[in-house]
């Protein structure tokens, strides 16, 4: 009798330690781990048209710069006009080069605003010059942009580089100085504007002086139309 009582109790503690199941004993399926977003869109650039010589004036971005129908170029700071296409490696980008004030880079998709919530990734292969950094910016469905603290200098390198949203501090960015001021603390992702990188310190020209470049742009996002 005693070992018939003692082998109910353990059946008794077993069963009340056992997982709650789906009715007739199964047990409950696990949550589907979290899927990275497909890609949105991508921006590659491409040669305005120009006449005359292909100087710095004739190699100033325009929208004609973007090679994708769906995207707005968007630009930011005293100087963005002064922002070029050249081409690198075998592909276009964008230089900060002769733009004498801090300056942003970003795109705008006409139908859709961005959710950069969850495992949304910017993608980009960047490279800076002479201790510049350029840094993720996005401009917030009430207009406000925020850029984040994720930074990245290459020392003159071409290097690929993967921006998260979530986990960084974010700060507003003046529209017109490019200049960051106060934290934004929990910036409402779900539905973004524009996204792309800004560059906090004006630029100094050809070789060696300090500025930054922007190509092969991807927005791993999910899409909300407008």
């Amino acid at each position: 009798a005693g070992v018939a009582l003692g082998l109910a109790l353990v059946s008794a503690g077993a069963s009340a330690q056992a997982p709650a199941g789906r009715a007739g004993g199964a047990p409950a399926a696990a949550a589907p781990a979290a899927a990275r977003p497909a890609l949105m869109f991508k921006e590659e650039w491409k040669q305005p048209p120009y006449t005359g010589q292909l100087n710095d004036e004739n190699r100033r971005v325009t929208q004609d710069a973007v090679t994708n129908p769906r995207l707005e170029l968007k630009l930011y700071g005293a100087q963005a006009k002064e922002i070029g296409v050249y081409n690198h490696e075998d592909r276009f980008d964008l230089w900060t080069g002769m733009a004498t004030s801090p300056v942003a880079i970003l795109l705008r998709d006409k139908a859709n605003f961005a959710d950069l919530t969850g495992l949304a990734r910017l993608r980009a292969i960047v490279r800076t010059q002479s201790l510049h950094t350029v840094y993720p910016i996005v401009k917030l469905a009430d207009g406000t942009l925020i850029a984040g603290n994720r930074g990245f200098s290459t020392d003159g390198e071409y290097i690929s580089v993967e921006v998260p949203f979530s986990g960084l501090k974010w700060f507003k960015v003046d529209p017109v100085k490019v200049t960051t001021t106060v934290e934004v603390k929990n910036p409402d992702f779900s539905k973004v504007d524009e996204v792309g990188f800004v560059d906090l310190a004006p630029s100094g020209g050809h070789g060696n002086a300090g500025w930054a470049n922007i190509s092969h742009v991807e927005l791993y996002a999910k899409a909300v139309p407008r």
